[in-house]
């Protein structure tokens, strides 16, 4: 397949196929993590296929075994602490959104194979497609309180478009890792296609590509029936999580609150439990804003969202806990940050005292 490819040395593969511009992320040592010089190729590569009546459909994909996409470069995080100069990561982030953007509103279909580690900006990217196919081998998550950060990439937005109640706070607050069929069953992927059959839903995908509608909807009503006959067709249902997930975090305007109502949870032990353990890792100001951006971003324009997301990354980067996260996650691997407000009621406070820029 490698030899298939335009391009065989760049960080972004280029492959063309009837009907098709297929894009693959080609930085496998690194889980594909994004950096600016990618993000560009990627850009360009949509903007010249934009208005090219050969290409009907956009393929992207990841190399490697491990993941589609960890996220962004966390060298440009790293940086951005260490150097005490956020100005590359603002950067990176601006060009990022307008990327993630432009799928949302591209005009053709849009189709992303999630395999492996599906996380942060690998979800900005695979968010606006038309159809996300994951595998049994995906994991999606959006862990960024960890280090201090928040889930962007639109994210505070579109979770409520992809998912049931509860979902996006609960996702967006505890980093939770989706697995496999997890991912199609709560709306992070449209479809779990086994990774045999990948090859050949590429080929079906090519064979009837050039015959696809020129209207995005239309096209992609067409491509979920090409994909059909290699989906997985039973995917698990789980109506006690999700009844446990709208119950304890849908619509919830306060982490305190929350946690305190899990305390008197009697149902789900593992899931009450597992929240308390996540979020005890976690920066309590950056939980405390991205709690407070889900409750503004939900229902909200998606270029609004986006906007704004820029606002809320530039505030978070010069936090203490910013750069305590990297250094603790990141750089120095300790895995013992100290964060700084130490309790959501401290960050709660700090917030009503300083609020961030909206």
């Amino acid at each position: 397949m490698e030899a298939d490819f335009e391009s065989t040395g760049g960080a972004v593969l280029i492959r063309r196929l009837p009907g098709i511009l297929h894009l693959a992320l080609n930085r496998p040592e690194a889980i594909n993590s994004l950096t600016l010089d990618m993000v560009r190729m990627m850009t360009h590569e949509l903007e010249t296929a934009r208005d090219d009546t050969d290409v009907k459909l956009v393929l992207l994909s990841g190399r490697g075994e491990r993941g589609f996409c960890a996220g962004g470069d966390i060298k440009i995080m790293a940086r951005a602490a260490e150097e005490n100069d956020i100005r590359p990561a603002m950067q990176f982030l601006m060009e990022e959104n307008d990327l993630d953007l432009s799928v949302h509103l591209y005009p053709k279909p849009v189709v992303v194979l999630a395999h492996g580690i599906t996380m942060g900006g690998g979800l900005g990217i695979a968010a606006g497609a038309d159809i996300v196919a994951a595998t049994e081998t995906t994991l999606m998550a959006m862990p960024e309180t960890r280090i201090g950060f928040f889930p962007d990439v639109g994210s505070t937005g579109w979770l409520f478009e992809k998912c049931g109640r509860g979902y996006p706070e609960f996702l967006g607050l505890t980093g939770y890792e989706l697995k496999g069929s997890q991912c199609v069953r709560v709306g992070l992927a449209g479809c779990l296609i086994p990774t045999p059959g990948i090859p050949g839903a590429i080929e079906a995908m090519s064979s009837h590509a050039p015959e696809l509608s020129s209207d995005r909807p239309t096209a992609s009503a067409r491509i979920r029936e090409i994909l059909e006959p290699f989906t997985l067709k039973d995917i698990p249902s789980d109506p006690e999580m999700d009844q446990w997930v709208e119950e304890y975090f849908a619509g919830k305007p306060s982490v305190t609150g929350i946690l305190d109502e899990l305390k008197d949870c009697v149902t789900q032990d593992d899931l009450c439990e597992g929240v308390f353990e996540r979020l005890s890792e976690r920066s309590p100001i950056a939980v405390a804003v991205t709690l407070q951006c889900l409750r503004r971003d939900e229902g909200r324009d998606l270029r609004e969202v986006y906007q704004s997301d820029l606002k809320v990354a530039r505030y978070l980067m010069e936090q203490h806990d910013f750069k305590e996260g990297v250094r603790a996650r990141l750089i120095d691997r300790d895995n013992r940050p100290q964060w700084d407000p130490d309790t959501f009621e401290k960050a709660a406070a700090m917030l009503r005292a300083t609020p961030f820029e909206e």
